[in-house]
């Protein structure tokens, strides 16, 4: 069979696809924000050097994915004033506008992170209503959907929505597959997801025969393996679990998040709906999962093939922690994991 190469400069990728049944790609990852103490000079708030390395060495893949999809916490954040958080989105915007990313026709794909989200209220972090309204206004062209739910008010038996969501969990289809987006923490509803319209949607995709379905969010599932305590979906399990029984009822391959800065693939139940975790893309590792080989920046792909498989590729560059920011370009990005996510093969 025919291999279809990437050449590119010293310490960028190398990657290999078998062209000929590849139907398409998509890459994913989240968490490049930098920490507060970092942010001097630095009006995104990114990772500056990581950030631009990924849109320059996607922009290089051959065949191009279809999608980047960025999993939250692009910038600092946990801003009060609308005005600096809309600034610090439009200052990570310009980074994207002058890659060469942004003259490709990969689609750019953003979802916001509790960063984007939150606010610190009484020592504590909770989505706010101006946030939101930010991270919709400012980041519209980078929304790829409108179909989510709207305010309900605390109505039993429904989300419970406090405000409209139908621009931050929302749904939509490429090609013969399905792709849902989520907001795990709506004003009011933190590290939880409207399952109630979710599951309606899940359901729906497959009784249409979507031969493939994708969730997209900031906070994962189950939290890595990395940490302990539970910091993504899994707080609130009986949300959780409702979710994640439509995700295997209805054969979905996969929900890709971020939140934990590692790389981890957890499947919860053998032969089921695989949990990757992409939070590598620029912020401070897991302080557990800083020994070699194991710690490194990068992002996944995902490769659909014609024959129905399913494939994850983790791509990265080893990290030097006391230079985070900005360590030399040298340090090459190579395959870290390859590996089939294909649910339930023998009913597709």
């Amino acid at each position: 069979m025919k291999k279809y190469f990437l050449s590119v400069l010293p310490g960028l990728i190398s990657l290999c696809v078998h062209s000929q049944a590849l139907d398409y790609s998509f890459v994913v990852l989240g968490c490049n924000r930098v920490e507060n103490s970092d942010t001097v000079g630095n009006p995104s708030t990114a990772n500056v050097y990581q950030l631009k390395r990924v849109f320059s060495e996607v922009a290089q893949m051959n065949p191009l994915p279809a999608y980047l999809f960025f999993a939250g916490d692009l910038i600092v954040g946990y801003e009060k004033d609308t005005v600096r958080l809309a600034r610090e989105l439009q200052s990570w915007i310009k980074l994207y506008k002058e890659s060469p990313l942004a003259t490709t026709t990969v689609k750019l794909v953003a979802m916001p992170g509790n960063h984007e989200s939150d606010n610190k209220i009484d020592d504590k972090k909770v989505p706010v209503v101006s946030s939101e309204r930010v991270f919709v206004r400012v980041m519209k062209d980078y929304i790829n959907g409108k179909n989510g739910p709207v305010a309900t008010g605390l109505i039993p038996g429904t989300d419970s929505l406090t405000t409209d969501q139908s621009r931050l969990t929302y749904s939509f289809d490429f090609k013969r597959d399905h792709f849902i987006i989520l907001n795990t923490d709506p004003v009011g509803q933190d590290s939880r997801i409207p399952y109630h319209w979710i599951n309606k949607d899940i359901q729906k995709a497959h009784e249409n025969g979507a031969r493939h379905i994708f969730a997209m969010g900031h906070k994962p599932a189950y939290t890595t393996h990395f940490k302990t305590g539970l910091e993504g979906l899994d707080a609130y399990k009986a949300n959780r679990d409702s979710f994640w029984s439509c995700m295997e009822n209805n054969h979905a391959e996969a929900m890709f998040a971020a939140h934990n800065h590692d790389w981890d693939s957890i499947q919860p139940h053998k032969g089921k709906t695989w949990m990757i975790i992409a939070g590598n893309g620029g912020s401070k590792l897991e302080s557990s999962w800083t020994s070699a080989p194991n710690s490194y920046f990068g992002y996944t792909i995902v490769n659909v093939y014609k024959d129905k498989r399913v494939e994850v590729v983790s791509m990265g560059r080893d990290a030097k922690m006391e230079t985070y920011i900005a360590p030399a370009a040298t340090i090459p990005t190579t395959e870290r994991a390859r590996f089939l996510i294909t649910s339930f093969p023998e009913t597709k």
